[in-house]
């Protein structure tokens, strides 16, 4: 094996059990958390996350993606530009918090909303002078040191959540959680890489390059938060926040399988990727391909459970209070495999340099959720409007797969086998379920 490989193997299994132990700490606490305060406050934190991730989305000017791929990526310059660019955004991001924070209020009529945005806005500005040494980590693919910091501090977080929920079972514990956790990250960051240090610095050629290159990452990240959270802001209009925070616990536990591919998309595919940007294309999609077939068939495997008994977990873990998330889960569990299999090619259009298509395969996700979703929940109600929810990766997949055929980096033929693959072992899963006598994971709206 070369040394590239090694370390995206190694990568990989980090990612994977990082963010499975990530899981357990954050499932732990959230089981706590939801017997200690009331599903209303979960409502409400949903839309002020989402709010405030949007705009950090829409402010996103390629920053760590920058630092991964360019050649300038480990000059001390380039670095502590980059880390400058970081401070001014985090303070920038505030400042749009404080600015929507009056209308966002009057518009879900929620006087709490007027302390909560600004409160938790506060936390992109303790995380813009987060150490850039997280990203020279995810350069080197040095993965086992930035995920066991990522556990250090997600663990320090929730256990700061429970402790002030438990004292003071309010809406302040979730909001000062979030500063507390941004905290934490903030000092710890700058001591991951002995001797790493970042100072205030302004490179005219560096600014260039990351301004440059994020023009494109801010399209994309932008309309990926129109995409993937505009239906949280939506629902929050249309229905209670008490509904909106069972909606959020049934979302959370469908979108493992999503997160866990971001993760290595981010962390593994796309550094690994970048590192051979210089073979002929068919060799780059024959390196692809082979090893995206393995990761496809274990997330097929993976997806086929959760579909099979999240719902039981739900109605095992949570009480009564969560019971509509048992049929929720499972109906956004099925559209997550086009998700899948977006995210395991996707990054190979961002290394070759055209961040474009991401752009344009998130805004037509966009355009199913912001334009489908209210039309269908006034004309057909809930239900159907969870259902839009599950399957709107469906339009990214295939804008996405219109880009690769153009890069000449198609992958249609292994998606339809994988998906074949997926269909038959989510029919064998279903099969054994009934048979035992649990029926099916929609029982519960037959």
């Amino acid at each position: 094996m070369t040394s590239l490989k090694k370390l995206a193997y190694r990568g990989a299994i980090w990612t994977i059990a990082g963010y499975g132990m990530s899981q357990v700490i954050r499932f732990g606490g959230n089981l706590i958390l939801t017997r200690l305060l009331v599903p209303e406050f979960f409502g409400l934190m949903a839309v002020v996350n989402t709010l405030r991730m949007g705009i950090e989305l829409f402010s996103d000017i390629g920053i760590s993606q920058s630092i991964v791929s360019s050649k300038r990526g480990d000059e001390d310059a380039f670095l502590n530009t980059a880390w400058t660019l970081q401070i001014i955004r985090g303070w920038v991001i505030w400042l749009f918090c404080l600015i929507l924070t009056l209308p966002v209020a009057s518009f879900y009529e929620e006087e709490r909303l007027l302390w909560l945005i600004p409160i938790v806005g506060l936390s992109s500005v303790l995380d813009g002078f987060s150490s850039s040494s997280i990203f020279t980590l995810m350069r080197r693919i040095d993965l086992r040191k930035s995920t066991l910091f990522d556990l250090s501090v997600q663990f320090l977080t929730v256990v700061s959540l429970i402790v002030w929920a438990n004292f003071d079972p309010s809406i302040w514990a979730l909001a000062f959680g979030v500063v507390l956790g941004a905290i934490y990250k903030m000092f710890g960051s700058h001591f991951l890489i002995p001797g790493y240090g970042n100072r205030f610095a302004w490179d005219k050629d560096a600014v260039k390059e990351i301004l440059s290159f994020g023009k494109w990452m801010f399209m994309s990240s932008a309309l990926m938060f129109a995409s993937e959270q505009s239906d949280r802001l939506i629902l929050a209009k249309l229905l209670s926040f008490q509904i909106l925070g069972v909606y959020t616990i049934a979302y959370t536990l469908a979108n493992l399988p999503r997160q866990v591919i971001k993760q290595l998309s981010y962390k593994v595919i796309f550094p690994t990727i970048s590192n051979q940007t210089e073979l002929p294309r068919s060799t780059l999609r024959a390196k692809i391909i082979q090893q995206r077939k393995l990761l496809l068939m274990g997330c097929a495997v993976m997806l086929a459970a959760l579909v099979t008994v999240g719902d039981l977990v739900i109605g095992t873990l949570y009480d009564d209070r969560y019971l509509q998330a048992t049929w929720m889960m499972p109906i956004l569990c099925s559209g997550i495999w086009f998700s899948l299999l977006f995210y395991t090619i996707s990054p190979a259009l961002l290394a070759i340099g055209k961040p474009l298509y991401l752009a344009q395969s998130n805004l037509a996700r966009f355009m199913m959720i912001g334009l489908g979703l209210p039309i269908v929940y006034y004309n057909f109600g809930l239900i159907s409007a969870i259902v839009v929810i599950a399957f709107g990766d469906l339009p990214l997949y295939f804008v996405n797969l219109y880009g690769l055929w153009r890069e000449r980096l198609s992958c249609f033929v292994q998606d339809i086998q994988t998906t074949v693959f997926y269909i038959g072992i989510l029919a064998l899963f279903l099969s054994i379920r009934y048979f035992l006598g649990f029926g099916i994971p929609i029982q519960a709206i037959i």
